[in-house]
């Protein structure tokens, strides 16, 4: 009986070693992963917003240490489903956030428009940065035709109406010396899977 006892703490063992492994690679990965992504109608129209991992690659991390911003680049868009021909876009929100670092003051920042946010550890300032808003589309925008277009989109059971997230880190935005290196180097690939939806009638504010 002891035996198999010591063999089943011994099983044990090595079960949660290779979990704990698991779990430090998977938190450990380089690159962006979309966690979290969310259509949301208010009163004052539609709005879409998402939530990205973001983990920097040691070459990247050490670029911004030494000083390069690095400019990451967001998409958000509600798109339309046509049988006769091609998806077209309701609305498309583009945005692009700066990241550097002062080695003076040891601090990061993000930079977006003429808003800027500085952080301590560089862990805060990438869960900030993942966060991404899109601005808020008015309903009447979509109602074009004047006959509630945006409400039919949006009517229960309809699927005809789909969104998308991704996010990016922009090479071409890099100094030139770094351009060329980048372009080739797998290091600086920073970029998230696309990922689409359906506007489920409950995400429209219908009960």
């Amino acid at each position: 009986m002891r035996c198999c006892t010591n063999r089943l703490d011994r099983l044990l063992r090595a079960t949660l070693l290779v979990g704990l492994w698991l779990c430090a690679s998977a938190a450990g990965a380089e690159g962006i992963v979309i966690s979290k992504a969310e259509a949301r109608l208010t009163e004052e129209g539609y709005q879409l917003s998402a939530d990205f991992d973001i983990q920097l690659s040691q070459t990247v991390e050490t670029a911004l240490k030494r000083g390069v911003t690095l400019y990451f680049v967001s998409e958000l868009a509600i798109n339309r489903s046509r049988w006769y021909w091609l998806d077209t876009d309701v609305a498309r929100d583009e945005q692009v956030s700066k990241l550097s670092y002062n080695a003076l003051t040891q601090q990061y920042r993000i930079t977006h428009g003429s808003l800027f946010q500085s952080f301590i550890n560089l862990k805060d300032a990438l869960h900030v940065l993942g966060h991404q808003t899109a601005q808020i589309v008015p309903a009447a925008l979509l109602d074009k035709s004047g006959g509630g277009y945006f409400s039919r989109l949006m009517k229960r059971g309809s699927t005809c109406c789909s969104a998308f997230a991704q996010m990016r880190l922009d090479v071409t935005q890099l100094p030139k010396p770094l351009q060329v290196n980048a372009l080739t180097n797998e290091d600086w690939n920073l970029e998230s899977t696309p990922y689409r939806w359906q506007i489920q009638p409950a995400e429209s504010g219908e009960d």
